[in-house]
């Protein structure tokens, strides 16, 4: 007979605290959220296109996403024999010791809290120059005018509702997930179609595999060695935070499948996905 989530959690030691609220697909999404090829590879391309150019996206992008989702297949196996809410500081305090999980779990945290600041700061960025390009008399009188504070008051709005969101609605979040993953394909749909279909002239793929654009200060002859690996950052920067499917597994059904199935598709399907997007450029 399998045994329930409540009993593998049960059998690792302690008893079943939140609610599996959440579908093996909200569990992906949350995780293919995170990635957000959107996101990650706009705010990123000029990163790649000039330490490497075409030929750090071309060759960079499936060169490393093939060793991140060798990673994410490592952490899918152990997501699905320690399918709990800790992720890797439970995995590493199980595998390494106490001390390990101690310092994982620490590391873990200071990274989660900067990501969601980062994250947090750059929507507030972007929502104050929209308000402020909408509404000309907001950029001049709301809190004196002071684009800082304006920016530095969304940001503290965007934090405080995601975390009344993440408190008490955890079905809004999944749900809110669910969204993000249709925004995704059909947002990256309607680009690559625009690239592809309004531009009059198109790069060769000879061109896209051989080109190379270095403008990092760097001179020519360290370009494999000290260039080409600047512009690998584009990809390491955008399939980030697959993690977030295994910080999920005691709110989803059939987490030591689920959860597991949701590190390592996040990563499959962003970066079929992104290496499109980022082709069509």
């Amino acid at each position: 007979m399998a045994l329930s989530d409540e009993q593998r959690l049960a059998e690792l030691g302690y008893k079943q605290e939140l609610n599996r609220s959440w579908s093996g697909f909200s569990n992906f999404a949350i995780s293919f959220s995170i990635i957000s090829i959107l996101a990650g590879c706009f705010t990123t391309f000029a990163q790649a296109w000039n330490n490497g150019g075409p030929v750090a996206i071309s060759i960079g992008w499936p060169l490393v996403s093939l060793f991140i989702l060798i990673i994410g297949f490592c952490m899918s196996e152990l997501a699905s024999a320690y399918p709990t809410s800790g992720g890797i500081y439970w995995w590493a305090s199980k595998l390494g010791g106490a001390k390990a999980g101690f310092y994982t779990g620490w590391l873990n945290l200071i990274g989660l809290v900067s990501v969601t600041a980062s994250v947090g700061y750059g929507a507030a960025s972007f929502l104050n120059t929209i308000l402020g390009a909408q509404w000309p008399s907001y950029s001049t009188d709301f809190l004196g005018g002071d684009y800082i504070k304006q920016q530095f008051f969304l940001f503290l709005a965007i934090i405080l509702v995601v975390t009344l969101i993440n408190i008490y609605s955890g079905h809004l979040l999944s749900l809110f997930n669910n969204i993000s993953v249709w925004w995704h394909v059909f947002g990256s749909a309607v680009v690559i179609a625009i690239l592809l279909i309004v531009p009059e002239k198109h790069q060769t793929l000879s061109w896209m595999f051989t080109t190379k654009i270095n403008s990092s200060g760097f001179s020519d002859n360290s370009y494999w060695l000290y260039v080409l690996p600047l512009g690998f950052l584009l990809t390491q920067y955008t399939i980030t935070g697959f993690d977030a499917s295994a910080h999920l597994s005691e709110e989803t059904h059939d987490a030591h499948i689920n959860a597991a199935k949701g590190i390592w598709k996040s990563i499959f399907y962003s970066a079929i996905g992104g290496y499109i997007l980022l082709m069509a450029f």
